[in-house]
C-alpha cells in the first residue's frame, strides 16, 4: 500500500501545476471515497492526506477523511475534519449531518441538534437528518420531538424498519404502549427478517408479564440473526422469569461466547449460578465483573457475601473493605464486615462496624421522607436482582475489548541508531527535518546495515557477534576512526554490553566532539541501560520491555535516573538545535521520569520543528491523558493516527467504547 501511495503522490506532483490539476484532485477524492466505501479507512486517510497537503482547500478531502475517522472511532478527529469541511464550504449539508452524528456520539447533544437544524434548513427535502435527529431526541429524552422527526422521515421513506422501531421506542417512553406495539409490528411487517422488531416487541411483552409471547419473539429474533446478542440476553431474562434457570444460563453463556467482555452478563450469570448453588463458578463470574468494573460497589458486596458463604473469610473481609471504600455510607457492608470480623475473633472491630452501621441506618431513616432513591444504608434492600442489558457496570479504567485485559498505554519508542539486515537506502518523497542530516551521518559510516528511526534491530545474535568481531578488528587496525568506535557502540549495545557500548561511543565523541548524532546515540544507550537495570532491580523482567516502560510511566512516584541520557541530548541540542528527534527523545525521558509538564513542552518543541512527526503527537497525547487533559490528549492521538500510526485508532476505539471525555477530566 505504501508503494501505491508513493506512486500516486509522484504522479500528483508531476501534474499538479498544469491545467489538469483539478482532475487529479478529484481523482484523489474519488480514490479516498472508494476506500471508505470499501472499509479501507486507514488507507483512505493516507490517500486523502496527499490531496490535502497539495490542496488545503479541498473540502471533500476533509469530509471523507472525517468519515474514515468516524468509522475508526476517532470521534474527536472526525469532528475536527467535518468542521474544516464547513470552514471551506459552509453549505455542505452532509458535513452538518455527520458532524451532528459525531457530536451526538460524543454526548454534545446541544451542538448536535444545532447541526441537524442547519442541515434541515439547507435541505428540508433531505430525509437523513430527520432520522438522525429523531435518534438524538430519544437519547436526550425528548420523545415527542422524536416522534415528530420520524413522522417527517417516513414521508420520504415508509419502508424503513429501523424508523418504525425507533418511533415505537419513543412512544414507549411516552407511555403510549398501543402505538409502540403497532410500530414494532410495522417494523416486523416491513421486514420479516429484522431481528430488532421482534426484540422490541418481545421486550414490551416482558414488561407486561406476557413471558410466553416474549419468548416466542426472542426465539424468532435469534433465528433471524444467530449472533444477535440482545436477543439472547433478553431471552435469558425471560427464561429466568419463567424459573427455567438452566435455559437462562445457556443463553448467558451464548452472550459471553459472542462478547467475552460483557460485565453485566457475568454479573447476571453469577446471580443465577448462586441461585442454583453453583457457588464456585458464581465466584469466578464475580471475579470477571470486578476486573471489568473495579469501581462498582455492588460487585464487591455480592462477592463478599458469596465468599462468606464459602468460608473464605479473608477474601470476604477484603471485599467488604473495598465496598466501604467505594461507598462509605454502605450500612449493609458494615454489617457484613462485622459478621466476618466476629468469626475472625476481632470482636472490637466487629462491634465498631455494627455501631457505624446502626448510626448510618438511623441517619437514613431520619431523612427517609422525600428520599428519591433507596439508600445503600437501607438494610431491607436486596442487591441480587438481575440487571437489564443497558445497565452500565463498566466504570473503571479503559480496557482492551479484544483481549479483556487492562489496556497498557505505551510510549512510542525514541529515535536512535540500530543495525538491521533489511536496511534499505534512500528517502521518501516527503523528507522530515533532520532526515537529510541523519542520512549524511549514516553515509559517512560506510555500513549499509545502520538505520536511524524508532524501529528495533532484526539481526540474529550470531550475526551481531560476527559484526562485533569485525568492528573490533577494524579498531585494532585503525584506532583513530570515530566511525569504528560508533559501530562498536552499536554492536555492544545490541549484545546488551551497555558499559562497553557507552565506553566505545565516548571514545567516538572524543574523536569527533562536534557531531550531535554521537551524543544522540550515546543518550539512547544510556537510557536503554537504565531501563535494563531497572527491570532487573524491580522484577519487571517477567513482562515485556514495552509493558515495563508503560508500568514505570504510570508510577510517577518512582524515580529513574535518566540524567546522563538527558545531558547528552542537551549537548546535541546545542550542536544542532533544529533536530526534532532530540526534543522528542528528551520528552520520552521526561515522561518516563514522571515529569509530564516538561515532557509536554519537549514534544511540542519537536512538533513545532516537524509538524509531521507522528510519534511526537502520539506521546504528547498520552502525556496529556496522564495529566487528566484527556480530550486534548485524544486530539493528539487522532493526529498521530492521521499521520500513519495505526495503534492510535486502537486506543481511540477503547476510549470510544468506554465513553468519550468532556472538555477536561479535571
Amino acid at each position: 500500500m505504501r508503494k501505491f501511495i508513493g506512486a500516486i503522490l509522484f504522479l500528483f506532483c508531476m501534474f499538479a501545476d498544469n491545467a489538469g490539476a483539478q482532475v487529479n484532485k478529484q481523482y484523489f477524492v474519488w480514490v479516498g471515497r472508494d476506500m471508505v466505501m470499501d472499509s479501507r479507512y486507514r488507507e483512505a486517510i493516507e490517500t486523502l492526506n496527499i490531496l490535502l497537503r497539495a490542496d488545503p482547500d479541498a473540502y471533500e478531502g476533509y469530509f471523507w477523511r472525517g468519515i474514515a475517522k468516524y468509522h475508526l472511532d476517532d470521534l474527536l478527529g472526525a469532528e475536527r475534519d467535518f468542521t474544516l469541511t464547513l470552514a471551506k464550504n459552509p453549505v455542505y449539508t452532509n458535513a452538518y449531518q455527520f458532524r451532528a452524528l459525531t457530536r451526538s456520539r460524543l454526548g454534545n447533544y446541544d451542538d448536535a441538534m444545532k447541526d441537524f437544524d442547519e442541515a434541515i434548513e439547507l435541505r428540508p427535502d433531505y430525509p437523513a437528518p430527520y432520522y438522525s435527529r429523531g435518534v438524538t431526541n430519544i437519547l436526550t429524552g425528548r420523545y415527542r420531538e422524536a416522534v415528530d422527526d420520524f413522522n417527517m422521515y417516513m414521508r420520504f421513506n415508509q419502508r424503513d424498519a429501523d424508523a418504525y422501531a425507533n418511533r415505537g421506542t419513543a412512544y414507549l417512553h411516552l407511555q403510549d404502549t398501543v402505538a409502540a406495539y403497532e410500530d414494532f409490528g410495522r417494523a416486523i411487517r416491513t421486514n420479516r427478517e429484522y431481528p430488532r422488531g421482534y426484540l422490541e416487541r418481545g421486550s414490551l411483552y416482558m414488561e407486561q408479564g406476557r413471558y410466553d409471547e416474549a419468548l416466542a419473539d426472542f426465539d424468532t429474533a435469534v433465528r433471524c440473526d444467530t449472533s444477535y446478542i440482545p436477543a439472547y440476553f433478553s431471552r435469558a431474562m425471560a427464561y429466568y422469569r419463567k424459573h427455567n434457570l438452566q435455559a437462562a444460563l445457556a443463553d448467558f453463556d451464548r452472550v459471553l461466547e459472542l462478547d467475552p467482555t460483557s460485565s453485566v452478563t457475568y454479573f447476571n450469570r453469577a446471580l443465577v449460578r448462586t441461585e442454583t448453588g453453583d457457588y464456585n463458578r458464581a465466584l469466578e463470574d464475580y471475579d470477571q465483573v470486578a476486573a471489568y468494573s473495579p469501581g462498582n460497589v455492588i460487585v464487591y458486596y455480592n462477592r463478599a457475601g458469596l465468599r462468606f458463604r464459602l468460608g473464605e473469610l479473608q477474601g470476604a473481609l477484603e471485599d467488604y473493605d473495598r465496598a466501604i471504600e467505594l461507598y462509605p455510607d454502605f450500612a449493609n457492608a458494615y454489617l457484613g464486615r462485622a459478621s466476618v470480623k466476629y468469626l475472625l475473633r476481632d470482636s472490637e472491630g466487629a462491634e465498631r462496624d455494627r455501631s457505624v452501621a446502626e448510626r448510618k441506618i438511623a441517619e437514613y431513616r431520619a431523612r427517609l421522607e422525600g428520599e428519591s432513591e433507596v439508600s445503600f444504608a437501607d438494610t431491607s434492600r436486596q442487591f441480587d436482582k438481575l440487571l437489564s442489558f443497558d445497565t452500565q457496570l463498566s466504570d473503571g479504567p479503559v480496557r482492551n475489548t479484544a483481549t479483556g485485559t487492562n489496556e497498557r498505554i505505551t510510549l512510542r519508542p525514541s529515535y536512535g541508531f540500530t543495525l538491521r539486515s533489511d536496511a534499505e537506502p534512500g528517502r521518501g518523497l516527503i523528507l522530515h527535518p533532520g532526515e537529510a542530516e541523519a542520512e549524511e551521518f549514516i553515509a559517512s559510516l560506510g555500513d549499509a546495515s545502520v538505520v536511524f528511526g524508532c524501529e528495533g534491530s532484526d539481526m540474529a545474535a550470531a550475526a551481531l557477534v560476527r559484526k562485533d568481531e569485525a568492528v573490533s578488528a577494524d579498531i585494532a587496525a585503525n584506532g583513530s576512526r570515530w566511525q569504528a568506535y560508533f559501530m562498536r557502540g552499536m554492536t555492544q549495545a545490541l549484545l546488551k554490553q551497555y558499559t562497553n557500548a557507552v565506553g566505545a561511543l565516548s571514545t567516538a565523541i572524543t574523536l569527533s566532539p562536534r557531531n550531535p548524532f554521537l551524543y544522540i546515540a550515546r543518550s539512547a544507550v544510556q537510557a536503554e541501560m537504565t531501563d535494563f537495570i531497572s527491570s532487573m532491580n524491580n522484577g519487571y523482567s517477567r513482562i515485556s520491555p514495552e509493558s515495563d516502560r508503560s508500568a514505570r510511566m504510570r508510577d510517577a512516584a518512582r524515580t529513574y535516573d535518566y540524567d546522563e541520557a538527558i545531558s547528552d541530548l542537551n549537548k546535541a541540542a546545542k550542536l544542532n538545535p533544529n533536530l526534532p528527534c532530540i526534543y522528542y527523545n528528551r520528552g520520552n525521558l521526561f515522561a518516563l521520569s514522571g515529569r509530564f509538564p516538561e515532557a509536554f513542552e519537549e514534544y511540542s518543541h519537536a512538533i513545532a520543528l516537524d509538524p509531521g512527526l507522528a510519534e511526537a503527537y502520539f506521546n504528547r497525547g498520552l502525556v496529556q491523558i496522564y495529566m487528566k487533559d484527556t480530550r486534548k490528549g485524544l486530539l493528539d492521538i487522532s493526529k498521530a493516527g492521521e499521520l500513519g500510526i495505526g495503534e492510535a485508532y486502537d486506543l481511540l476505539r477503547l476510549y470510544s467504547a468506554a465513553g468519550m471525555p468532556n472538555d477536561t477530566d479535571n
